[in-house]
């Protein structure tokens, strides 16, 4: 019977009447898939070390049907791709600057296994989901994804907030180097905000758009830029905002160095030769807190 990390195993015996038992593959201590296994199981939420019998079977998720040509290899197309959870997992991960090691050690987890979770699509249980999400200050639901579609900030304010404004370094470091924000542009119809993913050199505010779209009526004005981010398991966010005259980036070196570096294409897609600038004359911020820190 070969197992993989993150397979459930089930153990039931007709024969005796035992009660069936779920549990999900933490850990492996063999090399030929073999018994014991770590399991977290679904009615204790502990992890047993233990040995199955002739009652037992393994559930495989997300992994591919092995062949004698090469057990356990990638698809021709190369790894597998992560699950939702996964990348949803390790972008939080990330974002607060923790190595798979922390986390693991913070939510009680052997680092394999996280490696597992992050890398293969799979189903871990509600107890795995409850430790990762309190080992990322972040929730179960937001680790499913149940809230993307839903706006930011529906969650309970905290009891004694604090707002504090922001000095010019750490907005610059909330910029950070990449990311999606708004642009606040006038245009005929009135005024608009759209989201553009922008990037920062040396100092200035570049995003990729087309000639003929929204945020290309910036250019030759003085326009909002602004970027947040809101902590729904903390109750807490911050907000940064940029203003500045916008202009079209025309020396051809430019243009290539920002194509070339550019961490991702135009989320919106289509073709966006188009890059504008943005070098803040004001820059400013906001951060909400608990009071007590």
């Amino acid at each position: 019977m070969r197992a993989h990390l993150g397979d459930h195993l089930v153990i039931e015996s007709p024969a005796t009447g035992a009660t069936r038992r779920d549990g999900e593959i933490v850990g492996l201590h063999h090399e030929d898939g073999t018994p014991p296994y770590d399991v977290h199981w679904s009615d204790t939420h502990e992890v047993t070390l233990v040995f199955p019998g002739p009652d037992a079977h393994v559930k495989h998720l997300g992994h591919e049907p092995e062949t004698d040509a090469g057990a356990g290899a990638p698809s021709p197309a190369g790894a597998p791709d992560p699950g939702d959870i996964g990348r949803r997992v390790a972008t939080e991960r990330q974002r607060r600057g923790l190595s798979r090691e922390e986390t693991a050690r913070r939510a009680r987890m052997a680092p394999d296994y996280l490696a597992y979770l992050e890398e293969h699509p799979g189903d871990p249980s509600l107890a795995t989901l409850i430790r990762l999400a309190a080992a990322l200050g972040t929730s179960v639901q937001a680790l499913r994804g149940s809230g993307i579609d839903l706006p930011p900030g529906q969650g309970m304010a905290l009891l004694h907030p604090e707002l504090r404004d922001l000095g010019p370094e750490e907005c610059r470091t909330l910029l950070s180097t990449h990311g999606v924000g708004r642009v606040a542009v006038t245009t005929p119809e009135g005024p608009a905000v759209i989201p553009v993913n922008y990037e920062v050199v040396d100092d200035a505010i570049a995003f990729r758009t087309a000639p003929d779209s929204v945020p290309a009526a910036a250019v030759g004005s003085e326009i909002a830029f602004e970027v947040d981010h809101v902590d729904e398991a903390m109750s807490q966010g911050w907000s940064v905002l940029a203003v500045g005259p916008a202009q079209v980036v025309t020396e051809p070196d430019e243009v290539r160095q920002l194509a070339e570096h550019a961490p991702t294409t135009p989320w919106a897609g289509g073709v966006r030769e188009m890059w504008v600038s943005i070098r803040p004359t004001h820059l400013t911020g906001r951060r909400i807190t608990p009071a007590e820190q």
